[in-house]
């Protein structure tokens, strides 16, 4: 018998609201034969293959891991429509987490092991990089504390999963981590990866899990196919979406800071994930990059509308508006989530594109422009704020910095790190109460 994760619990508004499921359904393997109702068995591609699942609240069905989580009403593999809350209460229940960097432990390509460091530390226990020479994560990565760096998952006897802590270009994950993998896997402990490259395509990997009951999650595989509909955005809910002058210049920390100054100034406001380190940080959310173009939009709008209970939805941006290789799914978030406000962010000292050093940055001022033109295409919108990535700046520059920004921009402008989230969190109060009084 399935066995349902409890209610959320009023009040918690952090980026892993809900209370955490303290049970599972009961475990069951199964091949494509024995699903019932209608099924893709005469498929030669599955014949005899385990399929995989997850029950969401005993409605749906998703292939997530190398388990069948049975149960006759739930719909075949051919009819889910995977929205990206397949792994949710999965992932949530996990708190003993291996974060695997092994060989790649720097702040470029180790940029998802450091942000759940940071914004989900309670859950880590422990960093494994058998070639580091130091002994906790604060040596390692300057955060995470006394979190112990680990030379294999059999080091944390309770460990129950390895997250891939990296994000190298190309999504592609090193060889040499297989073994690390399957050793994790025949210990029964979840492997969770936000690469292109997907854990459950690999028949070792499947057939491992398969073996001890682990799940294989593959946070970017997704089953995405609706269009939007210009859904009417509903009285209270106000929505801020993070875009930026590139990639990778902290529009999901500026709204993960955020969220965590609203939230202590008493108010409801829930982050929203759309790439892999935000799913993997709050357990929900749409890895946009992964979608069919026809449907980012769709996806987007779903995702707000799944949440629209909240008084504030801080949506994470991706690419930027200008990127030559990014842009659409910038676009797609911009018209999908129909923001009320937008939050600004750049990297001082920036000037050309990441991955494409021959392409320079265009001016940010006009960046933000298109971003607010093409918002309002769909829905009336206005920016609000301005954050600025100072890391590359001494002390006594951050200030001049900032001064600018405000001289340039006409808005509040911090480091959500260095100067703290104040002034964006009264900003983003006030537009809501411009909204509300409307």
């Amino acid at each position: 018998m399935q066995q349902r994760p409890v209610a959320a619990t009023p009040g918690d508004h952090g980026p892993l609201e809900s209370a955490r499921p303290t049970h599972l359904v009961t475990r069951q393997h199964v091949t494509l034969s024995g699903v019932p109702g209608k099924h893709p068995g005469s498929d030669p591609r599955f014949a005899g293959r385990p399929v995989y699942r997850w029950p969401r609240f005993g409605t749906s069905a998703r292939r997530i891991g190398s388990i069948r989580w049975d149960q006759s009403h739930l719909r075949s593999m051919s009819e889910v429509n995977d929205s990206g809350e397949a792994f949710r209460d999965r992932m949530r229940a996990h708190h003993r987490i291996v974060l695997l960097t092994d060989g790649h432990s720097t702040p470029f390509l180790a940029k998802t092991a450091i942000s759940l460091l940071r914004y989900r530390g309670s859950d880590i226990a422990a960093v494994l990089d058998r070639q580091a020479d130091c002994q906790n994560a604060a040596k390692l990565f300057s955060v995470g504390g006394d979190t112990p760096v680990v030379g294999s998952v059999t080091e944390i006897a309770d460990a129950d999963a390895l997250y891939i802590g990296i994000a190298p270009p190309g999504g592609r994950m090193p060889s040499e981590w297989r073994a690390l993998i399957l050793e994790a896997l025949e210990r029964g402990v979840d492997v969770v990866s936000g690469l292109h490259e997907f854990l459950i395509d690999d028949v070792q990997y499947v057939d491992a899990a398969e073996q001890s009951g682990a799940a294989l999650i593959d946070v970017r595989r997704n089953r995405h196919r609706s269009t939007a509909t210009a859904w009417k955005p509903i009285a209270g809910n106000v929505r801020i979406h993070a875009v930026g002058h590139d990639c990778s210049v902290g529009k999901m920390v500026a709204m993960l800071e955020l969220q965590r100054g609203l939230a202590a100034a008493g108010q409801d406001a829930e982050f929203l994930a759309t790439g892999q380190t935000g799913i993997m940080i709050s357990g929900r959310g749409v890895p946009v990059d992964c979608v069919v173009a026809d449907f980012v939009n769709g996806a987007a709008e779903q995702l707000v509308v799944d949440h629209a209970n909240h008084d504030f939805l801080l949506i994470e941006g991706q690419g930027s508006i200008s990127h030559p290789a990014f842009s659409a799914v910038t676009a797609g978030l911009l018209h999908g989530c129909a923001p009320d406000g937008l939050l600004f962010c750049y990297e001082a000292g920036r000037t050309k594109v990441k991955g494409l050093t021959d392409s320079m940055i265009p001016d940010m001022k006009q960046q933000l422009e298109v971003c607010l033109s093409f918002a309002n295409l769909r829905h009336p919108c206005r920016a609000i704020g301005v954050a600025v990535n100072t890391r590359q700046l001494t002390e006594d520059q951050v200030d001049k910095e900032l001064r600018w920004a405000e001289d340039t921009f006409g808005l509040p402008a911090c480091d959500v790190y260095r100067t703290g989230v104040d002034r964006l969190v009264e900003a983003s109060l006030s537009l809501r109460r411009e909204i509300v009084s409307q």
